[in-house]
């Protein structure tokens, strides 16, 4: 993987077709042809969340692993949020990079579909750093359907519950700790403007979040709470997910203006503008990330 070093946008990051690369989701890093990259190797940190304290899910890979390097980086202690077994690997890889920055990085697996276990995520976060800063909904499932005919419900609940679910769970047992001043930001995507047919489920709950983060940015406002939400939209990125659940992964984010998916590395940093000081008046908003697909 060559790294970002400026210049033409298109031309920075490898551009498909890649090489056929199925997986079982949720997908390991090391098995990816491009390896993704997570600003390892080039996001440097100015100190913007220095002593601050942020719980990511799906921090293992993708985007919550690019994001948790960076909030490292810029002086924040990170919990890092994933599934199973299978994301072990990843997850260990990730909390490594946050202590080689400095900083502390404490583990959580379990399934945040499940009320009891982001009730856990959160006081298990609380009883290490006695507050939480920064709470990122990042975690996120998706399978691809030809015909709403093959669409279980079991799957259709499984998609909502992990997507949107696990968020209004972790805001509802986090709220109270959240320091004023605090910053809750939600992973939505392109899909919830341009949605992908055949990912019906996962587009519904991503326009789903869209409401989810401007309806509570308001509340939290209007109660005086100090505490800002706000999402990102990104577009097609090249996370584990991508090979294990796009049959056709091959050709991935070539059909954005840009001719490529983004990487982790480039949507990182939105996370870490929206959680800084430097977002203070911006609450409610969504940040697209979509390599040039329109969102309005």
């Amino acid at each position: 993987m060559e790294t970002n070093t400026g210049g033409n946008p298109k031309k920075l990051y490898p551009i498909p077709p890649f090489k056929k690369q199925d997986q079982d989701p949720p997908g390991e890093t090391k098995l990816m042809d491009p390896k993704p990259d997570h600003g390892e190797l080039t996001y440097k940190g100015s100190q913007l969340l220095k002593g601050k304290v942020a719980i990511i899910t799906g921090g293992d890979s993708g985007i919550g692993k690019a994001t948790a390097i960076a909030m490292a980086r810029e002086g924040a202690d990170i919990v890092i949020s994933y599934l199973d077994e299978i994301e072990n690997e990843d997850a260990y890889d990730t909390a490594e990079w946050v202590k080689q920055a400095g900083q502390k990085a404490l583990l959580f697996k379990g399934d945040i579909s499940k009320e009891d276990v982001c009730k856990d995520l959160i006081e298990t976060t609380v009883s290490e750093f006695k507050v939480i800063d920064i709470l990122v909904n990042n975690a996120a499932y998706q399978m691809s359907y030809q015909e709403i005919e093959d669409i279980t419900a079991e799957e259709w609940n499984k998609t909502f519950e992990t997507n949107l679910s696990a968020m209004f769970y972790l805001v509802k047992y986090a709220k109270k700790h959240i320091r004023p001043g605090g910053s809750i930001i939600n992973t939505t995507s392109v899909n919830a403007y341009d949605p992908n047919p055949t990912l019906l489920p996962y587009a519904a709950s991503k326009a789903a979040i869209q409401n989810f983060s401007a309806n509570l940015a308001q509340k939290f406002l209007e109660d005086g709470l100090g505490i800002r939400v706000n999402a990102v939209a990104p577009g097609p990125i090249w996370t584990p997910l991508i090979p294990s659940t796009i049959p056709d992964h091959e050709n991935f984010g070539k059909n954005t203006p840009m001719g490529r998916p983004g990487q982790p590395a480039e949507i990182a940093p939105v996370f870490v503008f929206l959680a800084s000081d430097a977002a203070s008046y911006v609450s409610g908003a969504t940040i697209p990330a979509t390599g040039g697909r329109i969102t309005i």
